[in-house]
């Protein structure tokens, strides 16, 4: 009879192991925001007034001056340890500049980029172009949605796709 029990507690315990397994992750509920965004390098923000951004794809151009706002980078803080572990960051000022030129709507498909602006001497800034495709990421998770990223750099040497 105390087999008989064993087996059952057994069979059991198999059967309730292989219903606790963790699932994955959902994926989060987030909308990426349609907009090529333009970052102005830390050496270069002394030099710029202001910019005006151009962009072209699928046949459609949307153009703005655009709002510059001081750029930040996460810093990592502590992590607490355990199954149910979690770390966190705070944002701190990089020195950088940036803004967004909204595109109503992001593909995948090639932009054609145009930048103009204004020195902080009042002289015209160089003009920069480039033709580039926006990047395609998962960065929650194979199963999840994919994101439309496409991001520009500005430097004294010209505009450049942010890596």
């Amino acid at each position: 009879m105390r087999k008989l029990w064993a087996a059952v507690a057994l069979s059991t315990t198999a059967l309730l192991g292989s219903g606790c397994q963790p699932e994955s992750a959902p994926c989060p509920a987030i909308a990426p925001a349609p907009v090529v965004g333009l970052t102005v390098a830390e050496d270069y923000v002394p030099t710029v007034q202001s910019v005006h951004l151009r962009a072209c794809q699928d046949g459609k151009c949307k153009e703005a001056d655009l709002e510059l706002r001081p750029g930040s980078r996460a810093v990592p803080q502590a992590c607490s340890t355990g199954p149910d572990g979690t770390c966190s960051a705070t944002m701190s000022p990089d020195g950088t500049i940036y803004g967004m030129l909204d595109m109503g709507v992001l593909t995948a498909s090639p932009i054609s980029a145009k930048v103009t602006g204004t020195a902080s001497s009042g002289r015209p800034l160089p003009v920069g172009t480039l033709e580039f495709t926006p990047k395609s990421l998962k960065p929650f998770s194979e199963k999840c949605g994919t994101i439309i990223a496409a991001n520009l750099i500005l430097d004294a040497t010209g505009l450049r796709q942010a890596p």
